[in-house]
């Protein structure tokens, strides 16, 4: 089993940097490559076209300093200081993250105790087949 201790303190501290002025939702992410390295995102809200989520964060910024690799990602949100829920990356993301993953790219989420783990394919299915 995969130790995220770690990975849900980082993403717990992401979710308190997070700009929510339109919907208070607070999320976190924690990105790792498969060399080890791990990115962090937040999600910004703006009162414009598009908002940015903390998956497309995290990734925008390992993609930007090189990585071409990535192993999994650990999302928790949330209504602002309340305890994480359960959180998935929207479909936007999951087409996103598709571009740069394999089939197996591991997403976890956090919530009531619980970690939950899925596969890219899982939550697009689909996507992947030839």
């Amino acid at each position: 089993m995969i130790n995220l201790d770690d990975d849900i303190i980082l993403a717990n501290n992401m979710r308190k940097r997070a700009y929510t002025k339109y919907s208070g939702y607070n999320v976190g992410a924690v990105l790792k490559t498969k060399n080890g390295k791990k990115y962090t995102g937040c999600n910004v809200e703006n009162n414009g076209i598009q908002s940015i989520c903390a998956e497309r964060v995290a990734f925008c910024k390992a993609i930007s300093e090189g990585e071409t690799e990535f192993e999994r990602i650990l999302v928790m949100g949330g209504p602002k200081d309340k305890e994480p829920e359960k959180c998935l990356p929207c479909g936007y993301c999951r087409q996103f993250m598709s571009e740069f993953v394999d089939k197996d790219f591991k997403i976890f989420t956090v919530y009531d105790g619980k970690i939950e783990e899925y596969t890219i394919e899982e939550l697009l299915p689909n996507s992947f087949e030839i």
